[in-house]
């Protein structure tokens, strides 16, 4: 049976009554159709979820943290199935969406408790007869546009904080994905009517939701591209827009490093998920003292590793998402290796695999900043490598991008850390410990990376708007009015 969208609570088709194939990229088969959403089902959508919207946001927070914490229960219980169903759709190791699972869960306990923690604040009266309050409200409908690579995690980001602010939500998931985040239409059925809505669809779903009047937020994670014609078209209603759009992460491993450490550390950062995670490690710099000893360890280590199927316990790193994705990742090793790059190990489709979108583990060397592959997101599981002699060359070659997501360093040197922190420009910046996500610590990027936050006091934020109450509880006229003349 094909899977329907989720509005109001109820499962409905498209009214066009269309559906498109979602595929299996490890094997290239057809998993299942899902309804090809339109314009029509989207506005179905928004009126569900505004007419919602009404009650949710009266909801006492306590309350709603209780309904979000029960999300957070219904998630773990169906951990295991979930992960398997968005592993067929998504190509990761089935290990990795288990653990996408279990910290899609933690962020919707996480902001269960942080929606009932602060309503605004009281700021100081300019008057003994006053009361002045600074309160943070809902905005209303939040459209969620989410991408395919973490398509649970990437939405629980997004919904679970703006829940706890009050807010109802429009998931319009990715073409690639849909299939695990229609099934999660069982972690949201207790919630009332229209307060999360999931439609199906292509870029005439996602443009309605972003044009449309009736929805007054806007959260988007994906390209570039896309970000800035949804922020080109929100504009025209100056509409908020949460935008995450990428990166080209940088790894700087200095000359104290431990290369028991790094060398499998820059290898997980760069391939996890095949590269395909908005920050893995795009760019390697490494200290010209160490450059050969880390280079001919990673070359091993990588050639270590295990490719295959996501759903094989014994798999390292799935296939890429898709044919055009592959075929993005060989033009940027093809180009390089064109201009003089030497590819110490991958470079190729492997030849095990007849079918699927596999694409071999691959470190390069003879790089610089003229090439694509060290400019443009490659967003697959390459591992380019150059060495630097200085480290405030290592800063500004880690600067030296349009991006500006998160980055990466390996040292035991204090003063190293500390000018690491203070020059690069990246919303996250990991010492010794790449790519670890928390909770509690904001994400997101600067530069073309985009200004949202999501996680934290912060991610929260993203989803309120700011009031301030003046009150005067005497009702007296006051000295500073008309007429002048007699002052």
């Amino acid at each position: 049976m094909t899977p329907m969208m989720w509005i109001n609570n109820e499962f409905v088709s498209s009214t066009s009554g269309a559906t498109f194939a979602v595929h299996d990229p490890a094997s290239e088969e057809v998993i299942d159709d899902v309804p090809q959403g339109s314009a029509a089902d989207a506005q179905r959508a928004i009126d569900a979820a505004s007419t919602a919207f009404r009650e949710w946001r009266k909801i006492p927070a306590g309350e709603r943290a209780e309904l979000l914490h029960e999300v957070a229960r219904k998630l773990r219980d169906q951990a295991e199935d979930l992960a398997t169903l968005l592993t067929r759709e998504g190509g990761k190791p089935l290990r990795e969406n288990i653990d996408e699972m279990g910290w899609s869960a933690a962020c919707f306990d996480y902001y269960a408790e942080m929606g009932r923690n602060s309503r605004g604040r009281v700021i100081p009266s300019v008057e003994p007869s006053q009361l002045a309050l600074v309160l943070k409200e809902p905005y209303g409908v939040v459209a969620c546009i989410v991408p395919w690579n973490y398509p649970i995690l990437l939405m629980a980001w997004k919904v679970a904080p703006a829940l706890a602010a009050g807010n109802t939500v429009i998931i319009k998931p990715s073409e690639m994905t849909p299939l695990s985040t229609l099934a999660c239409t069982r972690i949201f059925d207790h919630l009332p009517p229209g307060v999360v809505n999931i439609v199906t669809g292509y870029g005439d779903v996602g443009r309605e939701l972003v044009v449309n009047r009736g929805t007054q937020l806007i959260a988007f994670t994906g390209s570039v591209t896309t970000g800035r014609e949804i922020a080109r078209l929100a504009a025209e209603q100056i509409k908020k827009v949460h935008l995450e759009l990428g990166g080209k992460d940088a790894f700087i491993v200095a000359e104290d490093a431990d290369l028991d450490v790094a060398v499998p550390g820059v290898a997980w950062a760069a391939l996890l998920n095949s590269g395909q995670v908005c920050t893995s490690t795009e760019r390697v710099y490494v200290h010209e003292s160490i450059r050969k000893p880390f280079t001919d360890r990673l070359v091993d280590y990588v050639r270590s590793l295990t490719l295959g199927p996501g759903l094989d316990p014994k798999t390292d790193i799935g296939p890429v998402i898709g044919e055009k994705y592959r075929a993005k990742v060989e033009e940027h090793v093809g180009e390089a290796k064109a201009q003089g790059a030497k590819i110490l190990t991958g470079g190729q489709r492997p030849k095990q695999f007849e079918r699927g979108y596999f694409y071999e583990p691959t470190v390069l060397t003879n790089v610089d900043h003229s090439f694509r592959i060290m400019r443009e997101e490659t967003f697959g599981p390459t591992i380019p490598i150059m060495s630097f002699s200085s480290f405030d060359e290592a800063i500004a070659l880690a600067n030296d991008s349009d991006y500006g997501l998160g980055a990466n360093l390996y040292t035991l040197d204090p003063r190293k850390v500390k000018q690491y922190y203070e020059e690069v420009k990246a919303g996250t910046l990991w010492v010794n410990d790449p790519l670890t996500d928390n909770d509690a610590g904001p994400f997101g990027g600067m530069k073309l990376s985009g200004g949202a936050r999501e996680l934290g006091e912060e991610g929260l934020e993203e989803f309120m708007e700011t009031k301030h109450v003046h009150w005067d509880f005497e009702m007296q006229p006051k000295p500073w009015w008309y007429p002048y003349g007699d002052k």
